[in-house]
């Protein structure tokens, strides 16, 4: 895909290069649009993206701080691996304030609120039909969103969107798996159909099982794929050689050799 167009109309409209470089990198990080282990060049991805080499590595070092991004001296940046504690930190946060929301949910949510949720609710089914994987997770994010603007707590969910950025990766793994959509829109179903009768202990207890379905689905994932996770805080295996497409991902270009620049 050729970025570069969507790159010069933001930046014609005054956003700043390196904030769109590290949005851009992050989104295809969490998409696996990169995938965990691949190498990283500067030059390439400049090239690419039709900006200076400076953004890129300022992008670069904000991704390495956020844990998407292993740096190597003396031989190159690659893409981390999915880690498993990363995983239960992220289910951790987005599991205790997901919750706490719901429970003021339960006492403020309107009819308007659950009629946006049931219509998100239908979209999904329709995803789910199509066979979307990647509209799906887009639909998946706009559902818990609503559902915590229903608790009056809307402006939280940016801070649960960034803390489970490595749980999405893992998240989007499971997508491909059998009948895991079906199983996602039944969930949430069941959340909404809790919360429109005001029964707070279910709808928690709906909720709960469902931000941890994930976990269920780490072992079946890691079995085809352990090149993608690290049990460790650091990667001592970096990839060599290209990776096979994990079913549902998108295509990437081949992982370039340790220490490509």
């Amino acid at each position: 895909m050729d970025y570069r167009p969507e790159l010069k109309s933001a930046r014609a409209r005054g956003r700043n290069t390196r904030q769109l470089v590290h949005v851009l990198l992050r989104e295809r990080i969490t998409s696996l649009d990169l995938e965990p282990g691949a190498a990283l060049s500067e030059n390439e991805l400049a090239e690419e993206l039709g900006v200076s080499r400076t953004p890129v590595r300022e992008s670069l070092i904000l991704l390495a701080d956020e844990g998407l991004v292993d740096v190597y001296p003396q031989m190159g940046t690659f893409v981390s691996r999915i880690r498993l504690r990363d995983i239960a930190s992220a289910q951790f946060v987005r599991e205790a304030l997901e919750c706490a929301a719901l429970t003021d949910a339960v006492q403020r949510a309107t009819d308007d609120d659950l009629a946006e949720l049931r219509h998100l609710l239908d979209e999904q089914t329709a995803a789910e039909r199509r066979d979307d994987m990647e509209g799906f997770f887009r639909l998946d994010e706009r559902f818990h969103a609503r559902l915590m603007a229903a608790s009056g707590h809307g402006d939280a969910w940016p801070v649960v969107s960034n803390a489970k950025t490595q749980l999405d990766r893992a998240r989007r793994l499971s997508l491909p798996l059998t009948q895991q959509l079906t199983i996602l829109v039944g969930q949430h179903r069941a959340v909404v159909d809790l919360l429109a009768r005001r029964d707070g202990p279910g709808a928690l207890d709906a909720l709960r099982s469902h931000l941890r379905l994930v976990f269920s689905d780490i072992e079946t994932i890691r079995a085809r794929h352990p090149e993608l996770f690290s049990d460790d805080e650091t990667d001592g295996h970096l990839r060599r050689a290209p990776l096979r497409r994990p079913e549902g991902g998108r295509r990437t270009a081949p992982a370039k050799k340790p220490g490509h620049r």
